[in-house]
């Protein structure tokens, strides 16, 4: 499976319904068998869901390292938040409770921080300096805001208040969903808050990911904003495969 001068790297992406996977070959960025998925175990404890990402290692490329996505905020490898994830994740060293079980190296990161890495490696952001924000519309709005190709970790950025309102309450895919706005619609909305990012952090780029990124061709033109708008390139492998990437220790 591995080619000459790549790792072999399990890359998992999980989420509150399910968890996708896949082997990835670190030096393109490549799935080596195509991305699967599991239901996320409920409740989802610490140990269960610990358990499965285990399971889910052993089998998809035994003795590779391992690569998490979480949707958390995670720093050294313990997540300080749970967003659709049971509460018992919260304050929990999971790097090391993954690693006893699996025994070779695991890293853990932010879900958006993740999808991110993998469209600046190979995907919208590719080669672009400066100023860049990933943002993923689904349940909640994802950010992740790269500096000439280097992370920041663990924005939080779907938080920002707009109308007395956290962004994503009024502008992720599950608002559009829930309160069956029309594209043109959500897109008013995320008009309002992408013009908030703009104001905040003059991104050169902004790289539209998450699932409604498959309508872009819906809402895309209907956006504005002083940045180049990209739609992401990598779909819904982007998480597995930057989480492959961030354990690969190749990243600068």
């Amino acid at each position: 499976m591995e080619q000459v001068g790549d790792q072999v790297i399990v890359g998992i992406d999980v989420g509150g319904s399910s968890i996708k996977y896949a082997p990835v070959e670190s030096g393109t960025g490549r799935l080596l068998r195509p991305l699967a998925s599991i239901p996320t175990p409920q409740p989802g404890m610490l140990d269960q869901l610990m358990d499965s990402l285990a399971a889910l290692a052993r089998t998809t490329a035994p003795g590779a390292s391992v690569g998490v996505a979480l949707p958390s905020v995670v720093r050294n490898g313990v997540a300080f938040t749970a967003a659709n994830l049971h509460e018992s994740l919260i304050g929990a060293d999971v790097r090391s409770s993954l690693q006893a079980r699996v025994g070779q190296p695991v890293v853990f990161l932010n879900d958006a921080d993740a999808a991110g890495i993998a469209e600046m490696q190979f995907g919208a952001g590719q080669g672009v300096g400066g100023t860049v924000m990933m943002l993923t519309f689904g349940t909640g709005i994802g950010s992740a805001l790269f500096i000439d190709g280097r992370l920041l970790p663990n924005t939080e950025l779907g938080h920002l208040e707009i109308n007395g309102q956290d962004a994503e309450l009024r502008a992720s895919a599950r608002a559009r969903s829930e309160e069956s706005l029309d594209w043109a619609q959500w897109s008013e909305r995320v008009n309002q808050y992408l013009a908030c990012i703009h104001r905040l952090f003059w991104p050169d780029l902004i790289v539209i990911g998450g699932g409604v990124s498959e309508n872009f061709s819906k809402f895309g033109p209907l956006l504005r904003s002083p940045a180049q708008l990209r739609c992401a390139k990598l779909g819904a492998a982007a998480g597995a495969v930057g989480a492959a990437l961030a354990a690969s220790g190749l990243l600068p």
